[in-house]
C-alpha cells in the first residue's frame, strides 16, 4: 500500500460510466441531469472511461476504443469542451460526488499528438512501432526509458488535478514503471493531497506472459506501493469459475481470505462484479434472488466497491467498446436498485473500514461474512445458491433483526435458517 493510503477508502462507492453510452447525447453536460440519481444510489465517485480524443488510424470499429487516445491533454469533442468538463466536475461536487478519470499511459493511438512531436518516446521492434500485447493492434506502446516522457505525463496529470479531478484510474498500470507512478503521486499530491489512485492491476497469468516476453510487469504487491486501491483480478478467475459454474463457491472465498495475509494490513481492493471489460453479472446470474444476494455480497466484501452503470437495474448486455451502444437505464429492477441504496449507505459504518474481517466457510452454496471491533459486530448472510437449510453463524442464540428487510431471524445452537433474500445482522457486543 502507499504509505498514506487511508483505510476509510474501504467504504468508498464508485459508479463507472462509459459516457458515449450513458446518455442519449453522450456529453459531459447531458450527464449532469443524472448526477442526483447516481448520488441517491449512495455513490461517492463517478469514474469516467477515457474522456480524450480517439485516434482515427487503425481504429477498431467505426468509432474506436476510448483507450486508443490521440491527445492526453484534450477532451473528446464528441463529449463537449474542456469548459463543459469543468462544469460537470463542479455540478458533481455540488451533489456530493467526486470525479475520477481514466489514465492510459501504457500506449497511445497510432496518430497521437505525442507520436508526431516525440517519436523517440515510443517502443519499437525491429525499428517499427510496436506493442507488447499482440491483439491490441489499434494502439502503440510508449517507451519509459525516456526522461522527457515522464515529465510530460506527470505534467499532464497535474493539469487534470488542477481542473478538479479527484481520482485517477490507471489502465494496465503494472506495465508502467513503479518509479514513474511514485514520482507522479508525489507531484499530484502538491496539487490535491486527497486525490485517489486506483490501479487496474492485471491477472497473474498476464503478468507472467508479459515477463516471459521480456518486459516488466508489476505484481499486485509492487503496484500497491504506489496506489491506494488495486483491482482484484488476482482472484478473478476464481470468481468467474464460480459464476460460470465450473468451480465451487468456496474456491473464490478461500482466495479472498488469502489476500488477508498476502497484502499489507491496510490493503484496499476494488470489489466489482462487472466492468467495461467483463460481462455483466446479470448475464451469468439470471435468477433474480441469486442476483440480489450476489449484489448484497459485493457491498459486504472488504474493500472499495464499484458498479458499472446499468448494473443497478440488472442490465444483462455489456455495451460495445467500439460502437454506439446505449445502456438501458430504465427502472425495470427497483428491488435491486433499492438494495444497492441500502448496502452502499450501510458500508459507511466504520466496521467495514477497520473491523476484523472474516469469511465463515459453509458446507452449502451460501456466504457468511462478519466484521467486528471491541464494541460491535455485523454478520452478512447471502444465499447466493438459493439453497435450503441452515448455516453456521458465530452468534449467541437469540432473535435478531435483519436490517435489510423488515423481518426477524432466529439463531439457535449457532445456526440460522436461510431465506431467499440477503440478511444483515448488526448489534452492540454487550447486547449479544
Amino acid at each position: 500500500m502507499a504509505k498514506d493510503t487511508k483505510e476509510s477508502l474501504r467504504s468508498l462507492n464508485i459508479y463507472q460510466i462509459f459516457l458515449r453510452q450513458h446518455t442519449e447525447a453522450g456529453t459531459f453536460l447531458s450527464l449532469i441531469k443524472d448526477l442526483p440519481r447516481i448520488k441517491t444510489l449512495g455513490m461517492d465517485y463517478i469514474y469516467l472511461l477515457p474522456i480524450h480524443p480517439i485516434g482515427k488510424e487503425n481504429r477498431k470499429g467505426s468509432i474506436g476504443s476510448p483507450y486508443s487516445i490521440s491527445d492526453y491533454r484534450a477532451v473528446n469533442p464528441d463529449f463537449g469542451t474542456e469548459a463543459d468538463f469543468v462544469t460537470l466536475i463542479e455540478k458533481a461536487n455540488q451533489e456530493g460526488l467526486k470525479v475520477m478519470i481514466d489514465v492510459v499511459f501504457n500506449h497511445t493511438s497510432h496518430d497521437a499528438v505525442l507520436l508526431k512531436e516525440h517519436p523517440e518516446w515510443y517502443y519499437r521492434k525491429n525499428g517499427k512501432l510496436a506493442g507488447k500485447v499482440g491483439d491490441w493492434w489499434d494502439i502503440t506502446d510508449l517507451d519509459f526509458t525516456h526522461r522527457g516522457l515522464w515529465d510530460y505525463l506527470i505534467e499532464t496529470l497535474v493539469k487534470w488535478a488542477k481542473l478538479g479531478v479527484d481520482g485517477f484510474r490507471c489502465d494496465v498500470a503494472p506495465m508502467v514503471p513503479q518509479a514513474f507512478w511514485l514520482e507522479a503521486r508525489e507531484a499530484v499530491k502538491k496539487v490535491n493531497p486527497s486525490l485517489i489512485w486506483l490501479s487496474e492491476t492485471v491477472h497473474g497469468e498476464f503478468v507472467k506472459y508479459i515477463r516471459d516476453s521480456g518486459f516488466e510487469a508489476m505484481s499486485d504487491s509492487e503496484t500497491f506501493e504506489a496506489f491506494d486501491i488495486c483491482y482484484d483480478y488476482d482472484i478473478h478467475h476464481d470468481f468467474l469459475g464460480y459464476v460460470q459454474h465450473h468451480k465451487p463457491l468456496n474456491d473464490w472465498l478461500k482466495a479472498m481470505l488469502r489476500q488477508e495475509y498476502t497484502f499489507p494490513r491496510n490493503y484496499v481492493k476494488l470489489r466489482n462484479l462487472e466492468n467495461h471489460d467483463q460481462e455483466r453479472i446479470a448475464h451469468f446470474i439470471e435468477n433474480p434472488m441469486k442476483l440480489l444476494n450476489m449484489t448484497a455480497t459485493l457491498f459486504f466484501l472488504k474493500g472499495a466497491t464499484m458498479i458499472y452503470a446499468g448494473q443497478e437495474y440488472g442490465v444483462t448486455k455489456r455495451p460495445d467498446l467500439f460502437e454506439v451502444d446505449k445502456v438501458d437505464l430504465s427502472n425495470h429492477n427497483l428491488e435491486l436498485r433499492n438494495l444497492i441504496h441500502r448496502m452502499s449507505h450501510l458500508k459507511k459504518d466504520s466496521l467495514f473500514q477497520t473491523g476484523l474481517f472474516n469469511i465463515h466457510l459453509q458446507d452449502k452454496e451460501a456466504i457468511v461474512i462478519s466484521y467486528e471491533n471491541k464494541n460491535s459486530m455485523t454478520f452478512g448472510i447471502f444465499n447466493v445458491g438459493q439453497v435450503k437449510g441452515e448455516v453456521e453463524v458465530k452468534l449467541p442464540d437469540g432473535t435478531y433483526q435483519n436490517i435489510l428487510y423488515p423481518n426477524q431471524v432466529v439463531v439457535k445452537g449457532g445456526r440460522l435458517t436461510l431465506t431467499d433474500k440477503p440478511m444483515v445482522l448488526f448489534g452492540l457486543k454487550q447486547n449479544i
